[in-house]
């Protein structure tokens, strides 16, 4: 009988270890499923002309500049300009006082007049006395010395003209007018002031600024790299402070360029057209120069890039696994970068969702669409509306 009580007493714990083991066996983790390929986009680099644009800072300066300055001295009446107008060639600026020209012209004239006049007494005499010298009625001597006395005053008949064409320049004078076209500054003297050839400060500036040059500081040893050559000459964009371009072609002017000894610095000098008058002598502003870096250069985008001791990208294979491949760079061209060794044309470089590629693992790849596509995409359907 105490043998069966034990056996009875056995039975829960028999009861309980099963019901245990039971539960462990419903609560068994299911097998684990492979996870999903990686989404990653991709894109294949092609080989093709690569410009290289460095951004400079320039100067603007006119392309020439007028000092307006007195030929004659005296009191000015009139200013005939308004200033920061557009000016021609030619165009009256200032009035000078004119009344003391005049007077020395009309003193001139009268000279000039008594001077004709004793050179046609001084003739009719010298024709008086030929005849007579032949018939030997007067001495040669007196005939040379009327040939003579005709000669002088028609010296001084040729004076007196000279004299009388100066005072009338000078009566010319007295109305300063612009030596070049362009547009005139502030005047420098007001009316009622006396001046000068001599004086230091001229009356007014004339600038002309139809087309004007921007002076940009570079090292020499580029100046190779910015010649280019006849097929690719070098290219230059004017930009304002805030990276915008002007819309003006420029051209870079190799003629006439200087080396600073002390800096080793060259200044060059672009030509720029200037029909608004956006540039105007003074400004500071961007030269942004474009020179030819490689005929068969390869752009990758510069997120596709990984910089970690190293640059290096991540290259598709035809199974869809990528791999990392060391890169050399040449220099940022826009947003990407110029891919000088490491990469071939037709290779599939990786540019989104970099940090999800493990090596050798089949990645679900689709084509990569640069940020200006994906907007011009969007602004298509709505400028057809």
């Amino acid at each position: 009988m105490q043998i069966k009580n034990n056996k009875l007493k056995a039975l829960p714990a028999l009861l309980s270890g099963l019901t245990l083991l039971t539960l462990a066996a419903c609560h068994q983790a299911p097998p684990e499923e492979a996870p999903p390929p990686a989404k990653v986009t991709a894109m294949t680099v092609s080989a093709g002309p690569v410009e290289l644009a460095e951004d400079l800072p320039g100067r603007v300066t006119a392309f020439r500049t007028a000092e307006i300055r007195p030929q004659v001295g005296g009191i000015v009446q009139r200013r005939l300009f308004e200033q920061g107008a557009e000016v021609k060639a030619g165009t009256p600026l200032f009035q000078i006082h004119t009344a003391p020209f005049q007077a020395d012209a009309d003193t001139a004239a009268a000279a000039l007049q008594r001077a004709e006049a004793a050179l046609v007494r001084a003739k009719l005499q010298a024709e008086r006395i030929r005849p007579l010298v032949q018939a030997d009625a007067v001495s040669q001597q007196s005939y040379d010395d009327a040939v003579s006395q005709r000669d002088q005053a028609q010296a001084e008949v040729a004076q007196a003209k000279a004299t009388l064409a100066r005072r009338r320049l000078d009566v010319g004078y007295a109305t300063v007018t612009a030596p070049i076209s362009g547009r005139i500054g502030e005047e420098l003297v007001t009316e009622g002031a006396l001046v000068a050839q001599t004086d230091a400060t001229p009356m007014a500036r004339v600038q002309q600024i139809d087309q004007v040059y921007v002076d940009v500081r570079q090292p020499a040893s580029m100046l190779r790299t910015l010649r280019g050559d006849a097929a690719h000459p070098p290219k230059a964009t004017i930009l304002d402070g805030n990276g915008n371009s002007y819309g003006l072609e420029a051209r870079i002017l190799f003629s006439g360029i200087n080396v600073d000894t002390g800096t080793g610095d060259m200044v060059l000098r672009i030509l720029v057209p200037n029909p608004d008058r956006q540039l105007l002598p003074g400004m500071f502003v961007r030269a942004r120069i474009g020179r030819m870096a490689d005929a068969d250069g390869i752009l990758v985008p510069q997120q596709a890039v990984l910089h970690a001791g190293s640059t290096r990208v991540w290259v598709v294979d035809a199974a869809g696994k990528a791999a990392l491949r060391e890169v050399k760079l040449g220099g940022l061209v826009g947003h990407s970068y110029l891919i000088t060794q490491g990469l071939k044309s037709g290779e599939r470089v990786a540019v989104e969702g970099l940090d999800r590629i493990q090596p050798d693992t089949k990645l679900d790849i689709s084509p990569w669409k640069s940020a200006s596509a994906a907007l011009a995409k969007v602004a298509a359907p709505s400028a057809q509306r």
